[in-house]
């Protein structure tokens, strides 16, 4: 499998920029909407995509937490645009972007690919229609994944979550299958939490041998193993995993940087594991406690932390007040508030 020319980007001086695809924290970013209207508020979108960055956190764009479903085609290129504009404007020109494509046909998420690049997208995350879920069979699941990434000008990653998918789960062999045999597949995210899927995954794809055996058509884009969560970052630093893609980075994205950075470095020096297992507890909890609230009470807590937030595009509905409420003065939620500030705050001095 030879090496094909990796896809351009230009930045805002025309110069030639590479943003590769690496190990971290990313975030599934909210779409915003303006109150009453429902028309998208792009100054928010942008806000808050300089604001993940600056902390450390990549955006992913137009996902399951950015609503993708409630979006059209030209809104979602036009949240694409938005962002990669703000990162360059905010001078973070190397920031790479991820979009989510995935529609309900192959024809469609190719098309959609195409255009997320153009766009401005630097990779593409592609989840399976969960319409027909019970007749994709492996074959045909495969050859999803195989078709995409074949016609796709940037590199995929496979999106595992079964909860929007129809319960469409891939297993571990399907995965390492699609990433020794399809060159333009980047990694995957796995909000499935299956830690024991992770394990098998990386001691295929994080093996030293992976990358020499079955080179990426995009050498900036190694083939990934995210977690879908947070609340297993520390063990998945263990198992050679590559971090995160979480909405929780929403909220507290120095915090999670920081578990990161730990969990990375655990690895080289024990003495930093019981700081790392501390502050693996409290994401891990406020993961789990904010999940359930999901898009509208990451939203809410957004709009409480930063001043815009909103709400979800109809018809899902708000956050019931009484329900934030509690939600805002849980333990789980108010230990990862101290923290977050105490974070920022060291990194804004």
């Amino acid at each position: 499998m030879a090496n094909a020319t990796n896809h351009a980007h230009t930045g805002p001086n025309g110069a030639s920029i590479s943003r590769p695809l690496t190990p971290g924290v990313y975030a599934p970013i909210p779409t915003f909407f303006k109150a009453g209207s429902e028309d998208l508020d792009v100054d928010a979108l942008r806000s808050h995509v300089v604001r993940a960055a600056k902390a450390g956190v990549r955006p992913l764009i137009a996902g399951s937490m950015g609503e993708a479903l409630h979006l059209t085609h030209s809104e979602r290129i036009e949240i694409i645009h938005a962002a990669r504009a703000a990162l360059d404007e905010a001078g973070l020109t190397q920031t790479p972007i991820i979009a989510g494509t995935g529609t309900g046909s192959t024809r469609e998420t190719v098309e959609l690919t195409k255009e997320a690049a153009a766009a401005g997208a630097d990779y593409a995350i592609v989840i399976a229609s969960g319409y027909f879920a019970g007749a994709l069979t492996k074959k045909a699941l495969k050859a999803f994944w195989a078709e995409v990434s074949e016609k796709s000008p940037i590199p995929i990653l496979i999106y595992n979550y079964p909860g929007a998918s129809g319960g469409i789960d891939l297993d571990s062999d399907l995965i390492t299958e699609l990433a020794i045999e399809y060159p333009n597949l980047a990694g995957v995210k796995l909000t499935c939490g299956n830690v024991g899927k992770l394990t098998r995954i990386c001691a295929t794809v994080s093996d030293a041998s992976f990358s020499s055996l079955y080179p990426r058509k995009n050498p900036d884009a190694p083939f990934l193993v995210l977690g879908g969560y947070a609340d297993f970052l520390l063990p998945s630093a263990y198992a050679n995993g590559h971090g995160a893609i979480t909405g929780l980075a929403n909220v507290a994205p120095y915090t999670i940087v920081r578990l990161f950075e730990l969990s990375e470095g655990v690895r080289t020096n024990p003495s930093l594991l019981p700081e790392a297992q501390r502050l693996q507890g409290i994401v891990g909890r406020a993961d789990f406690t904010i999940a359930k609230a999901s898009i509208s009470g990451t939203k809410a807590l957004i709009e409480k932390l930063y001043g815009y937030g909103g709400l979800p595009r109809k018809p899902l509905p708000p956050i019931e007040p009484d329900a934030f409420e509690a939600l805002w003065a849980h333990p789980h939620v108010q230990d990862i508030v101290k923290v977050e500030r105490e974070l920022s705050g060291k990194a804004s001095s």
